[in-house]
């Protein structure tokens, strides 16, 4: 079946109306505000080194969903939902990477907490722990080493490191070193010991949501993978029964069905979004002189 003129407009006119109302939806809902200051540039490079991964998969589900159904609404959500993949059932890598980063913090902070027990000063206490630290922080914790070799005061370089590390849990442990750091008060042994123990218990709680919610995405993916295998293959294997949809009203109709079946996926992903506290710690980049 050829699309004419018509047709590929009234397609065209129901995607756009069906894009405006998710970007109502959105706009309603809101979006996630960062006050920590960034790096435009790297954070852009990220964007386009990524999109660009998954765009030729995504004109390859294009291309291929369309010569398989002749129906263009498909073959561009199925384009769509192979371009923000990540967006839709992302999710389990960030947790599984934030849940390694936790469990080093929480080590690293025994670590510390063991050698600043023998007289150490925290300048040198920090190197001292670096080399032995989890891979998932090791990298932050051997650059805050080299700051603190090239004589960058201590508060600045935590500050640094708190940027970089970029979690909610890390923020405690280094706001207890940075006020050290400038008070050099006594008991810092003691706050080592009980923050290492609340990261262990953080650690634990993040652990059990991770698992509960691991199953949620699982289902939605499946649901996913279900819903487009049936749409396919009835339009292969049997076009009679879905002959309506490939009237210009029954591509119309399935616009519709896509704005309800997306509201539904984004519904389902937010029961399985994993939502970590806030950081407290957000500290404005100094100014060039």
């Amino acid at each position: 079946m050829t699309l004419s003129p018509t047709t590929l407009l009234i397609v065209l006119l129901g995607a756009v109306v069906g894009g405006g109302i998710v970007l109502l939806v959105r706009s309603l809902v809101g979006f996630p505000v960062d006050d920590r200051v960034a790096e435009p540039t790297a954070s852009l490079t990220q964007r386009i080194e990524a999109a660009g991964r998954r765009v030729p998969f995504a004109v390859g589900a294009f291309l291929l969903v369309l010569l398989l159904t002749r129906w263009l609404v498909v073959a561009i959500a199925c384009a769509l939902l192979v371009l923000f993949w990540n967006k839709l059932f992302g999710g389990a890598r960030e947790a599984r990477r934030g849940i390694a980063r936790l469990e080093g913090l929480a080590a690293w902070t025994e670590s510390l907490r063991d050698t600043v027990a023998g007289a150490v000063g925290l300048e040198q206490a920090i190197p001292a722990t670096a080399y032995a630290a989890s891979p998932a922080i090791r990298e932050d914790l051997t650059t805050l080493s080299d700051r603190l070799r090239v004589r960058m005061p201590l508060p600045e370089a935590l500050k640094r490191f708190a940027e970089e590390v970029d979690d909610a849990g890390a923020d405690l442990i280094i706001a207890a070193l940075i006020l050290n750091a400038r008070l050099r008060g006594p008991g810092l042994r003691d706050v080592l010991t009980s923050l290492a123990r609340s990261a262990r218990l953080e650690l634990e709680m993040r652990q059990r949501i991770y698992a509960s919610r691991a199953s949620t995405r699982r289902s939605v993916t499946i649901v996913v993978a279900i819903t487009v295998a049936v749409v396919v293959g009835l339009r292969v294997l049997n076009p009679g029964f879905v002959a309506p949809y490939s009237t210009p009203f029954g591509q119309l109709v399935l616009v519709g069905i896509m704005v309800i079946f997306t509201a539904g996926i984004l519904w389902l992903r937010s029961l399985a979004k994993d939502d970590t506290p806030g950081r407290f710690l957000h500290f404005r980049a100094e100014p060039v002189r």
